[in-house]
């Protein structure tokens, strides 16, 4: 067997199982520095030494899978990894090669890949320069078990029949190929173990899902952004009893076509958004017994034939954002007492058509952007006591209607984008101590009303871009210990004073001060922020190089910034 262990091998170091733990594409790097948090294990201090000096080593086939493996996750990580350092992996029995959005990969890197055999079960090259040639080269990956080659436009059609032969793959993405055409598609028909497979935003796929009809173990597909599809399409489909999740958003589809998915008795989810469908599909979706998670946001949605929602009485989430529904509609949705999520964004709902709500006791979140709801039609939402997120950005709501919220103690997002909310407002919001996200975009909030801020220890993110805060209030918030995401934007008078008062807020990852008076001295105080990973000081007298040198000195983590 490939894992045994050698009699004069000590267990403790043989090649083990897959490593998809380690997590290489989001794993933080590793923090040898002196001074809080946990004390790095010996493996990571090693790990770390062999890539500081990796032009020393030629080969780690020798090395266990996983410790090999994790030298590779920290090479990619920290956009160390080159031409010749991958050469090194070779015949290392690698499983998992996570390469998304890496530069320079190309068909050359392809055989060392291919050297990992069998061993091999996962592979990312999205958005490489990987062609036919290079697709070729996986063919000895027999084990394979997820591909994704998303935003690759150098290989054709033709570079697909290599990957037909990977009988194993359970997990297919080929988002924005021009390469998968009617004819490419040819090659998933003997892809018999395929359970996830994404197209989203392929082009030239009309025609070809009669090769997919017979993967009877596909459980997931994603057929987005596809306008090509038409009602046609989804009627080869009609027989993949197993599916479970559906996507068709944005494409040609009409109610005749959703007519074909009634037989789907195992669909859970179902997203429609943006197709040419109407009420009339409701009759055909009411018949799918376990959808639980449907979307119909931007469709041709009126209040005649919104009864058939009645009928739905397994949903946990359900979008109707962007419709002409009214009140009217909401009426038929008393009964939908599992419904989790609710969204209603740009509707036509006044506070009246609310109380239809009261009885959904397990909505955790509701979207009330830019409706006609006002003060008054928060009575009704404050019995909703399991509500994490809310949103009444661009309503009618006033400081005197927050009150209605007090005893929402389990919300967690907040969103109040509109210039009716005051300082007085966040005074009435004081009692929402669990609160871990606020957006006051647009709201008339001052140094005063920062204030009532300091009470929310456990806020991740803040966003408060009005333009009447100055250095004074920001003061406020430098307790907020827990902020991950902060936004200051478009307050011109924020001076480097500000980012001295934020400068301990360590587990910030994004910081935005842009339209703001900082400087390239003041960036002196961000040097404890070693979490941060994304900040924006665009319009202010900072500059690219002064960014670019905190970044080499002091935030090694920083990988998003402006300006650049």
């Amino acid at each position: 067997m490939e894992d045994a262990v050698p009699r004069e091998t000590s267990a403790r170091y043989c090649k083990s199982g897959s490593s998809k733990w380690l997590g290489a594409s989001c794993r933080p790097a590793i923090d040898c520095q002196s001074g809080g948090g946990n004390c790095p294990s010996l493996l990571d201090l090693c790990i770390q030494s062999v890539c500081k000096d990796i032009g020393r080593y030629s080969s780690f086939s020798m090395l266990p899978r996983d410790v090999s493996q994790q030298i590779f996750n920290e090479l990619v990580y920290s956009n160390c990894l080159t031409d010749v350092s991958f050469e090194a992996f070779r015949d290392c029995a690698l499983q998992d090669v996570c390469l998304v959005e890496y530069p320079c990969v190309k068909d050359s890197w392809m055989d060392a890949i291919s050297s990992q055999g069998s061993s091999l079960l996962s592979v990312d090259l999205s958005s490489s320069n990987v062609t036919d040639t290079g697709l070729a080269c996986l063919k000895d990956c027999t084990n394979l078990q997820e591909l994704a080659l998303n935003f690759c436009d150098q290989f054709s059609e033709h570079g697909l029949k290599h990957i037909g032969g990977l009988s194993n793959l359970t997990s297919l993405s080929l988002k924005r190929s021009s390469a998968v055409t009617s004819e490419g598609m040819r090659a998933f028909s003997s892809l018999v173990n395929l359970e996830k497979l994404d197209l989203e935003r392929c082009t030239g796929i009309h025609g070809g899902f009669i090769h997919i009809k017979g993967l009877m173990k596909l459980s997931s597909l994603n057929i987005r952004c596809c306008k090509c599809v038409v009602d046609s399409d989804l009627k080869a489909l009609s027989g993949l009893t197993n599916l479970n999740e559906l996507q068709i958003s944005n494409g040609n589809i009409t109610d005749v076509g959703v007519s074909y998915l009634k037989g789907l008795r195992k669909l859970n989810m179902l997203n429609l958004e943006g197709c040419n469908v109407t009420a009339a599909c409701l009759e055909s979706i009411s018949a799918i017994v376990a959808l639980a998670y449907l979307n119909l946001n931007r469709c041709d949605l009126f209040d005649d034939g919104c009864d058939k929602f009645s009928g739905l009485v397994n949903l946990k989430l359900l979008s109707l954002g962007f419709n002409a529904i009214t009140d009217a509609c909401l009426v038929h949705l008393k009964g939908l007492t599992k419904l989790e999520s609710l969204n209603l964004d740009s509707c036509k709902i006044t506070d009246e058509g609310l109380a239809n709500l009261t009885g959904l006791k397990l909505l955790s979140s509701l979207e009330l952007s830019d409706t006609e709801v006002g003060s008054t039609g928060l009575r009704y939402v404050s019995g909703l006591t399991n509500l994490e997120n809310l949103n009444l950005s661009f309503t009618l709501v006033t400081d005197g209607g927050l009150t209605k919220l007090s005893g929402l103690a389990s919300l967690k997002s907040l969103n109040l984008d509109t210039r009716q909310i005051s300082d007085s407002g966040l005074s009435v919001l004081t009692s929402l101590i669990d609160l871990a996200h606020l957006d006051l975009f647009g709201a008339r909030i001052t140094d005063s009303g920062m204030n009532y801020l300091r009470c929310f220890k456990k806020l991740q993110s803040l966003e408060i871009c009005g333009g009447g805060l100055t250095d004074a209030g920001v003061k406020h918030i430098q307790g907020l210990a827990s902020l991950r995401r902060l936004n200051l934007s478009q307050n011109s008078n924020l001076t480097d004073k500000t980012l001295e008062f934020i400068s301990g807020l360590t587990t910030l990852v994004s910081l935005n001060i842009s339209n703001s008076c900082i400087t390239n001295e003041g960036l002196n105080y961000l040097k404890p922020l070693k979490s941060l990973r994304s900040l924006t000081l665009e319009s202010s007298k900072v500059t690219a190089s002064g960014i670019k040198k905190l970044q080499s000195v002091a935030l090694p983590n920083l990988v998003s910034f402006r300006p650049e």
